[in-house]
C-alpha cells in the first residue's frame, strides 16, 4: 500500500514537474518572439525616420535650384509633418501601425510627385546633390519594404506561438494576445497618378 502510495506520487510529481517545463519554455518562446515583433518594429520606425530625414534634404536641394512647383514642395512638408505627428514609439498596435503607415505612403506619394516635377526640370536632374539625394530616398524605399517584411514576418511567427494550441493556453494566461502586421491599403494595387 505504502509502495503505491509512492509510486503515485512519484508519477504526480513528474506530472506537475512535465507541466511546469512546458510552461515556463512556452512562456519563454512567446516573450522571445513579442521582442522580435518589437525588434522589428523598431527597424521600421529607423527607416520611417531616415526617410523624414532625407526628405527636408531633398527638398531643399531642389529649392536651392529653382523656385518652381512651390504647392509641391509645401505638400511634402505637410506630409512630413503628418508622418512625424503619426509616429507610435510604443506597442505596434493595428491601429497605430495602420496610422503610421497611411501618414508614411502619404509622404512617399508627396515626394514620388515631386521626383515627377524635376523630370519635367532638366537642370535639376543633372544636378548631383539631387541626383544622391534621390539615390538615398530610393534605398530607403527599399529599406522600409524590406523592414515592414520582416516586421510581418516576426508578427507571423509570433501570432502562430499564440494561436496554436497548446501555446495558446500559456499565451492566454500570461495576456498575450495575436498581433497585426502591415496589409496593403485599399487602392494599393492601383498605380498612383500624379497631376499637375
Amino acid at each position: 500500500m505504502q509502495k503505491k502510495k509512492t509510486t503515485g506520487l512519484i508519477i504526480a510529481g513528474a506530472v506537475i514537474l512535465l507541466l511546469v517545463i512546458f510552461v515556463v519554455s512556452t512562456y519563454n518562446s512567446i516573450v522571445k518572439k513579442d521582442e522580435k515583433v518589437k525588434q522589428q518594429w523598431s527597424e521600421v520606425q529607423s527607416t520611417y525616420q531616415r526617410r523624414l530625414d532625407l526628405v527636408p534634404n531633398l527638398v531643399n536641394t531642389v529649392k536651392g535650384v529653382s523656385e518652381f512647383e512651390k504647392g509641391v514642395l509645401e505638400e511634402i512638408a505637410e506630409a512630413r509633418g503628418k508622418a512625424l505627428s503619426a509616429r507610435t514609439d510604443g506597442e505596434p498596435t493595428a491601429d497605430n501601425v495602420n496610422a503610421e503607415q497611411q501618414a508614411q505612403d502619404n509622404l512617399a506619394n508627396a515626394t514620388n510627385r515631386l521626383i515627377v516635377v524635376v523630370e519635367k526640370y532638366p537642370t535639376l536632374k543633372g544636378t548631383a546633390a539631387y541626383a544622391g539625394l534621390q539615390t538615398q530616398l530610393e534605398g530607403t524605399e527599399r529599406r522600409i519594404k524590406v523592414a515592414r517584411n520582416d516586421f510581418n514576418a516576426a508578427v507571423a511567427d509570433y501570432n502562430k506561438q499564440v494561436r496554436n494550441f497548446p501555446g495558446n493556453l500559456v499565451a492566454g494566461i500570461f495576456g498575450y494576445k495575436a498581433k497585426n502586421g502591415f496589409q496593403a491599403v485599399e487602392g494599393a494595387d492601383q498605380s498612383v497618378e500624379i497631376k499637375f
